[in-house]
């Protein structure tokens, strides 16, 4: 029991030979160094599972947690041991603020990991409706990429084939008043063909294999687009059975599950913000403990003892000031006044 005492009294930042002088303040002070060695525990924890999920690896996620959870630990363990208590409360709460700024951010890093392994099945429900959303958007965009060259492609078919339909009614024209100039129906309504429909039959010979030549380039056209869009199809296929099964699955996936959790759930969002409460009540317990007790003869004996210190600095820094101005004397006035003035800057 003695050990774990000791133990914790060490992970509390005290001074151990001071607080062993003070035995009523033990309790206190063990409370705290297991407060903040838990959180250094829930650190660890939290660092390991975090790393794990997109690595897969316990061996390297347990190593990154044990230094993510010393780091912590050794944090905390400094924001406390570095906290005096002061005659006046206004001046305690200025030393306390940043540092209980400092213990709040540090349980929000520390809280978000575990509450994804908290919320681990809500959360992958989740992924699975978000996985299928993704699914459907990707497929929805190629799908819409290659249907708009698809559509482009076949309006260039349609202008090809409504050319090739233009210049055979042309055709079929020039033959219709041909053959009516031939029978007297119609131009000159003479019925023996005369020169003028040899010049009307020339006109529609002619646009005969105008057509001729139009439809054996334009078909040719239409056959390679035809085979482009074939082609267009299969890579649209292709990519689609790639799109099928995304992987979203990692650490940013589940932040972006949980926020939507607690987006679209009363009840999630209730139990994550108690959650962040609990963290932050641990986290920053040792500050507050500190900061709201009364002055206790471990804070008078560590005062007296820091104090100690401070008068043999500056005993050791007055005794170095007098026999710096000895030495001094054998310089010149201005160099003697120059080096007082700096020395009696420096009294304090």
């Amino acid at each position: 029991m003695n050990k774990l005492k000791s133990f914790f009294w060490l992970c509390s930042g005290s001074n151990l030979k001071i607080l062993d002088s003070a035995p009523t303040e033990g309790a206190k002070y063990a409370g705290i160094g297991a407060t903040i060695f838990f959180t250094g525990v829930f650190a660890s924890i939290a660092g390991t599972y975090a790393i794990f999920t997109f690595t897969d690896n316990i061996w390297l996620s347990s190593l990154f947690g044990l230094v993510w959870g010393g780091m912590i630990f050794n944090l905390d363990r400094y924001i406390v041991s570095s906290m005096r208590k002061s005659s006046t409360w206004k001046k305690e709460w200025t030393m306390a603020l940043p540092r209980i700024v400092l213990a709040i951010i540090i349980s929000l890093v520390i809280a978000r990991p575990l509450e994804l392994k908290i919320f681990e099945k809500e959360i992958a429900t989740e992924l699975i409706l978000m996985n299928d959303e993704i699914a459907r958007a990707r497929i929805d965009s190629t799908n819409n990429y290659y249907q708009k060259l698809i559509s482009a492609n076949q309006k260039d078919i349609d202008q090809l084939l409504t050319a090739v339909v233009s210049m055979q009614n042309q055709r079929d024209e020039l033959r219709a008043l041909a053959s009516a100039e031939a029978d007297g129906t119609g131009g000159s309504m003479k019925r023996n063909p005369g020169p003028i429909y040899k010049i009307k039959k020339a006109n529609a010979d002619k646009a005969d294999e105008e057509l001729t030549v139009l439809n054996s380039t334009n078909q040719q056209q239409i056959d390679n687009k035809r085979a482009q869009e074939a082609k267009w199809q299969l890579e649209n296929n292709e990519k689609l059975l790639l799109l099928e099964n995304p992987d979203y699955s990692g650490f940013a996936a589940r932040l972006d599950a949980l926020s939507r959790l607690t987006s679209n759930k009363y009840s999630i969002w209730l139990a994550n913000l108690f959650i962040i409460l609990l963290f932050i009540a641990i986290e920053t317990a040792p500050v507050l403990v500190k900061l709201i007790s009364s002055k206790g003869p471990y804070d008078f004996l560590l005062a007296t003892e820091e104090y100690e210190h401070e008068l043999l600095w500056l005993a050791q820094k007055a005794k170095l000031h007098s026999k710096t101005r000895k030495a001094a004397k054998r310089y010149s006035r201005e160099e003697v006044e120059y080096i007082d003035q700096y020395l009696s800057s420096n009294l304090n």
